[in-house]
């Protein structure tokens, strides 16, 4: 929308204001689903929170919720945040960040007492499980953050986060050594980035077609050895050594955030260290200026002596790596062993983190915790006798993708030179 104002010399320059309905309209589509579902569709019985196990050093009592009053409360709730979005976007202001958590806790918060009504959601258990799923898509929206950052738009993640899983089961079997698995994984992630900055940034090929090719290649060659070597002998090729649980003293002890943070195997721990580490590189080192600045100019970034080819290579090198270090956690600590296709499309997940998360890697940390959350919420709900179809709970994460990526976003511009190959004149 454009609007015209008076500077006061008789001229009236022209203000261009871009106004994004999109938070406004998805905030009052949810609030209708809320109002169908925890009102129109109301069950009753209470919603009870187990905030602890029996086990811990500190048992705290759990926390009953009225699924009737809760639902209510949380539709009026949401229908004002609602109201208050389309305020701001009306007065050209933007929706914070901190709105749209609000809003999607308090949705969460009235679905899940409204589907477990009369049951009881081990809350630990949920959060844990979240956690444990949206590890790989962190480690994946983080490489796919740097390398769009740096000019290129990586489709492979899928292709890296398999290739590090299947590297490392295989590695780590052949040399009874989980962390000789890992460096593997980054090895191989690593490899799969050397092909993808090869085609898009020496011979100037499409990147998403090269994405695209690099996942098929990928799926193909893991499920070719997987069937020819590994199960014809999984004693020797898929039975690696895991990474265990490392409880932190005291800090694991901590009522509800200490079983969920601070009991967890190595693997998850570096990627508490990697988030802010890749953050505070990225935006506050030379580094960081440096890789921003040629994937958002990289002639300007040229003329001043970057090397933009060279840049990019390696930092696309460096993202592959990060990757391929998150497929090492499917089978070196979740699962244990490498099965076909395993990742099952956990790079395309972490891939739209990137886009919610307008390419800041705290932003699609959170992103990637949501759809965490999403993939392990049909888990939970269905052990406790939820009436949502199971079908659909099937299709919850892809659904709360989809919805965040289109609805919630909001306003969000890639870096300019991302996925335009750069040619020195």
């Amino acid at each position: 929308m454009t609007t015209t104002r008076d500077s006061g010399s008789g001229l009236a320059p022209s203000t261009i204001v871009v106004r994004s309905w999109k938070a406004p309209i998805a905030f009052a589509i949810f609030a209708v689903l809320g109002a169908v579902l925890f009102i129109g569709l109301a069950r009753g019985g209470d919603t009870t929170y187990r905030l602890s196990n029996d086990s811990d050093a500190i048992v705290l009592a759990p926390i009953v919720l009225p699924a009737n009053a809760t639902g209510i409360a949380t539709v009026v709730l949401m229908v004002a945040i609602a109201v208050y979005a389309f305020l701001l976007v009306r007065s050209a202001r933007k929706v914070p960040l901190w709105l749209t958590t609000i809003f999607a806790i308090l949705f969460l918060l009235g679905f899940l007492t409204w589907a477990a009504a009369g049951s009881t959601v081990p809350l630990v258990g949920l959060l844990a499980g979240a956690l444990t799923v949206s590890t790989p898509l962190i480690f994946g929206s983080l490489g796919g953050v740097i390398s769009e950052r740096v000019g290129v738009v990586n489709i492979a993640i899928e292709g890296q986060l398999l290739a590090g899983a299947f590297v490392a089961a295989m590695v780590a079997t052949l040399t009874g050594s989980a962390i000789v698995g890992l460096l593997a994984a980054m090895f191989a992630g690593a490899l799969v980035s050397v092909i993808l900055a090869s085609f898009a940034i020496k011979y100037l090929v499409d990147q998403v077609i090269v994405g695209v090719v690099l996942n098929v290649l990928v799926i193909g060659l893991t499920s070719f050895f997987y069937s020819t070597v590994m199960v014809a002998d999984p004693e020797l090729f898929n039975k690696p050594d895991r990474f265990q649980r490392i409880s932190i003293p005291l800090l694991s002890d901590i009522p509800i955030l200490g079983p969920i943070l601070f009991n967890q195997t190595i693997i998850v721990y570096i990627m508490f260290a990697l988030v802010p580490t890749v953050w505070f590189a990225l935006f506050k080192t030379r580094w960081g200026l440096r890789l921003r600045s040629v994937g958002e100019h990289p002639k300007a970034a040229d003329t001043v002596g970057i090397n933009v080819r060279a840049t990019r290579f390696w930092n696309v090198l460096l993202a592959g790596a990060i990757v391929g270090g998150g497929g090492a956690f499917f089978t070196l600590a979740a699962i244990g062993s490498f099965t076909k296709e395993m990742t099952n499309g956990a790079g395309f997940i972490a891939l739209a983190a990137v886009i919610f998360g307008q390419w800041n890697p705290i932003k699609a940390t959170l992103a990637a915790l949501l759809f965490g959350f999403a993939t392990n919420l049909q888990s939970t709900l269905s052990i406790v006798g939820s009436p949502v179809p199971s079908e659909f709970m099937l299709m919850l994460p892809y659904l709360v993708t989809i919805f965040a990526v289109a609805g919630l976003v909001g306003m969000s511009r890639a870096p300019a030179a991302s996925g335009k190959p750069y040619i020195k004149a």
